[in-house]
């Protein structure tokens, strides 16, 4: 036997051994690895990444679809309202023109519903959704079972202010006849939520969700009639509005449209 080459083939052999081990070694390092960023719960993710949010709701872990059509006002509706001029067109929009300007609380909850209550028709059924200062407009939204129907050209109100936010003439619709389906289904957890927006990059590092609320959103608009389906209203430092589809998981953007 020759053993110089015996020596080599045991050499190679052990080469060919130790590179195939450290290849061993290596997959389970990064598969380990892996698994442990897999691991990883969404609420540290975010943390990491210097992400904060306030206490999420979760109280609430089912809801319903609902439905409703738009109001055909009457003459009826609109002939006790006070200090303005008022036309209804085509049926389901009022326009109303004050005869004066009038003071509008719009930074006191309390008092804005109490305005609204007095001069709109069932004004009470509005909450507040901005003030755009320099179009002098502020929104308001029809508000069913203490949740807000967001974006929703059918139950909006618009009132337009002067400088001194003043009101000065406004333009109403509303959804009537809402009522939920009786069908509930699961709802997608706030927290979810926020990791959709997360992994579809609107969340970035250092970011702050300033506020979280279940309200409805109406994906499908039409004048007759409106499906609203349970969805997510996140706040991302305080100014970024995100809408997430409470039943599917899916972001909505403001013109009812989902986000893939």
């Amino acid at each position: 036997m020759d053993w110089s080459k015996t020596k080599t083939i045991f050499i190679i052999v052990f080469l060919v051994l130790d590179c195939f081990l450290g290849y061993q070694f290596m997959e389970k390092r990064s598969s380990s690895q892996l698994d442990v960023i897999l691991e990883t719960t969404i609420e540290e993710q975010l943390e990491a990444n210097g992400i904060t949010y306030v206490e999420l709701p979760k109280e609430v872990t089912k809801a319903a679809y609902v439905s409703g059509k738009s109001r055909q006002f009457t003459e009826a509706d609109v002939k006790k309202l006070p200090s303005q001029k008022v036309k209804i067109e085509g049926k389901t929009k009022i326009k109303g023109t004050f005869t004066r300007p009038l003071v509008l609380p719009v930074d006191d909850p309390y008092r804005l519903r109490e305005f609204l209550q007095h001069y709109m028709v069932n004004g009470g059924q509005y909450a507040f959704w901005s003030f755009n200062e320099n179009e002098g407009t502020v929104i308001c939204y029809q508000v069913y079972d203490g949740k807000m129907i967001y974006g929703n050209e059918n139950s909006k109100l618009v009132i337009h202010v002067n400088k001194k936010q003043e009101a000065l003439s406004y333009e109403q619709t509303m959804l009537d006849d809402l009522e939920k389906y009786e069908r509930k289904q699961d709802i997608v957890p706030a927290i979810k939520a926020l990791e959709t927006l997360y992994r579809k990059g609107y969340l970035q590092p250092g970011d702050r969700v300033t506020k979280v609320e279940l309200g409805y959103y109406g994906l499908v608009q039409f004048t007759a009639s409106q499906v609203l389906t349970p969805t997510w209203h996140i706040v991302v430092n305080r100014k970024e509005d995100y809408f997430v589809n409470a039943f599917e998981g899916q972001v909505i953007n403001d013109q009812g449209n989902v986000l893939e």
